[in-house]
Protein backbone atom coordinates (compact mmCIF):
# COMPACT_ATOMS: atom_id res chain seq x y z
CA UNK A 1 0.00 0.00 0.00
CA UNK A 2 1.22 3.48 -0.90
CA UNK A 3 -0.12 6.86 0.13
CA UNK A 4 0.61 10.08 -1.75
CA UNK A 5 -0.10 13.56 -0.43
CA UNK A 6 0.43 16.75 -2.42
CA UNK A 7 1.01 20.21 -1.01
CA UNK A 8 2.20 23.62 -2.16
CA UNK A 9 -0.69 24.62 -4.37
CA UNK A 10 -2.28 28.02 -4.21
CA UNK A 11 -3.07 31.18 -6.13
CA UNK A 12 -0.41 33.15 -7.97
CA UNK A 13 -0.27 35.91 -10.55
CA UNK A 14 0.87 35.27 -14.13
CA UNK A 15 4.64 34.99 -14.24
CA UNK A 16 4.83 33.76 -10.68
CA UNK A 17 6.26 30.54 -9.29
CA UNK A 18 5.15 27.68 -7.07
CA UNK A 19 6.80 24.53 -5.83
CA UNK A 20 4.61 21.50 -5.34
CA UNK A 21 5.59 18.68 -3.01
CA UNK A 22 4.46 15.08 -2.92
CA UNK A 23 5.20 12.97 0.13
CA UNK A 24 4.98 9.22 -0.32
CA UNK A 25 4.48 6.84 2.57
CA UNK A 26 4.03 3.11 2.86
CA UNK A 27 5.72 0.69 0.49
CA UNK A 28 7.84 3.31 -1.27
CA UNK A 29 10.63 0.89 -2.13
CA UNK A 30 8.55 -0.62 -4.93
CA UNK A 31 8.01 2.69 -6.73
CA UNK A 32 9.89 2.93 -10.02
CA UNK A 33 8.75 6.42 -11.00
CA UNK A 34 6.67 9.35 -9.83
CA UNK A 35 4.63 11.50 -12.16
CA UNK A 36 2.72 14.75 -12.00
CA UNK A 37 -0.58 15.11 -13.81
CA UNK A 38 -2.96 18.03 -14.03
CA UNK A 39 -6.65 18.42 -14.68
CA UNK A 40 -7.70 21.78 -16.06
CA UNK A 41 -11.27 22.98 -16.60
CA UNK A 42 -12.65 21.62 -19.85
CA UNK A 43 -9.67 19.34 -20.44
CA UNK A 44 -8.73 15.75 -19.78
CA UNK A 45 -6.10 14.82 -17.23
CA UNK A 46 -2.67 15.16 -18.81
CA UNK A 47 0.79 14.04 -17.83
CA UNK A 48 3.07 16.95 -16.98
CA UNK A 49 6.31 15.38 -15.84
CA UNK A 50 7.81 12.21 -14.42
CA UNK A 51 11.02 11.11 -12.78
CA UNK A 52 12.61 7.72 -12.32
CA UNK A 53 13.54 6.60 -8.82
CA UNK A 54 16.24 4.39 -10.33
CA UNK A 55 18.36 6.78 -12.37
CA UNK A 56 16.63 10.19 -12.12
CA UNK A 57 15.58 10.13 -15.77
CA UNK A 58 12.99 12.85 -16.33
CA UNK A 59 10.29 13.76 -18.81
CA UNK A 60 8.42 17.01 -19.43
CA UNK A 61 5.42 17.67 -21.60
CA UNK A 62 5.85 20.28 -24.31
CA UNK A 63 3.81 23.03 -22.61
CA UNK A 64 5.94 22.95 -19.46
CA UNK A 65 9.40 21.72 -20.49
CA UNK A 66 11.03 25.17 -20.43
CA UNK A 67 9.39 26.28 -17.20
CA UNK A 68 8.91 23.31 -14.87
CA UNK A 69 11.48 21.16 -13.12
CA UNK A 70 10.90 17.86 -11.35
CA UNK A 71 13.18 16.49 -8.66
CA UNK A 72 13.17 13.78 -6.03
CA UNK A 73 14.62 13.27 -2.59
CA UNK A 74 14.66 9.50 -2.20
CA UNK A 75 15.73 9.69 1.44
CA UNK A 76 12.66 11.77 2.26
CA UNK A 77 10.38 9.97 -0.21
CA UNK A 78 9.39 13.36 -1.54
CA UNK A 79 8.93 14.52 -5.13
CA UNK A 80 8.94 18.17 -6.10
CA UNK A 81 7.64 20.11 -9.07
CA UNK A 82 9.12 23.58 -9.39
CA UNK A 83 6.86 25.69 -11.59
CA UNK A 84 8.16 28.97 -12.97
CA UNK A 85 6.71 31.48 -15.39
CA UNK A 86 3.17 30.38 -14.63
CA UNK A 87 0.34 31.39 -16.92
CA UNK A 88 -3.42 31.05 -16.79
CA UNK A 89 -3.08 27.92 -18.93
CA UNK A 90 -1.40 26.23 -15.97
CA UNK A 91 -4.49 26.57 -13.79
CA UNK A 92 -5.50 23.06 -12.81
CA UNK A 93 -5.66 20.50 -10.07
CA UNK A 94 -2.23 18.90 -9.91
CA UNK A 95 -1.99 15.24 -8.95
CA UNK A 96 0.97 13.23 -7.78
CA UNK A 97 1.09 9.62 -8.92
CA UNK A 98 3.36 6.59 -8.67
CA UNK A 99 4.00 3.45 -10.68
CA UNK A 100 5.42 0.09 -9.65
CA UNK A 101 6.96 -0.65 -13.05
CA UNK A 102 9.45 1.31 -15.13
CA UNK A 103 8.11 3.90 -17.54
CA UNK A 104 8.90 3.81 -21.23
CA UNK A 105 10.73 6.98 -22.27
CA UNK A 106 8.26 9.56 -23.47
CA UNK A 107 4.81 10.77 -22.42
CA UNK A 108 3.05 9.29 -19.43
CA UNK A 109 -0.65 8.44 -19.31
CA UNK A 110 -3.02 8.29 -16.38
CA UNK A 111 -3.99 4.66 -16.96
CA UNK A 112 -0.38 3.61 -16.45
CA UNK A 113 -0.18 4.81 -12.86
CA UNK A 114 -0.83 2.64 -9.82
CA UNK A 115 -1.31 5.21 -7.06
CA UNK A 116 -2.74 8.70 -6.86
CA UNK A 117 -2.79 11.56 -4.41
CA UNK A 118 -5.92 13.65 -3.82
CA UNK A 119 -4.56 16.62 -5.77
CA UNK A 120 -3.73 20.22 -5.00
CA UNK A 121 -5.24 23.27 -6.69
CA UNK A 122 -3.07 25.69 -8.63
CA UNK A 123 -4.77 28.87 -9.77
CA UNK A 124 -3.00 31.45 -11.91
CA UNK A 125 -4.86 34.73 -12.28
CA UNK A 126 -4.32 38.45 -11.99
Amino acid sequence: QLKLEESGGGSVQPGGSLRLSCVASGRTSDVKAYAWFRLAPGKRREGVSWISTIDDTTYYSVPVKDRFSISIDNAKNTVYLQMNGLSTEDTAIYYCSAIRSELIPGPVYDYEMDYWGPGTQVTVSS
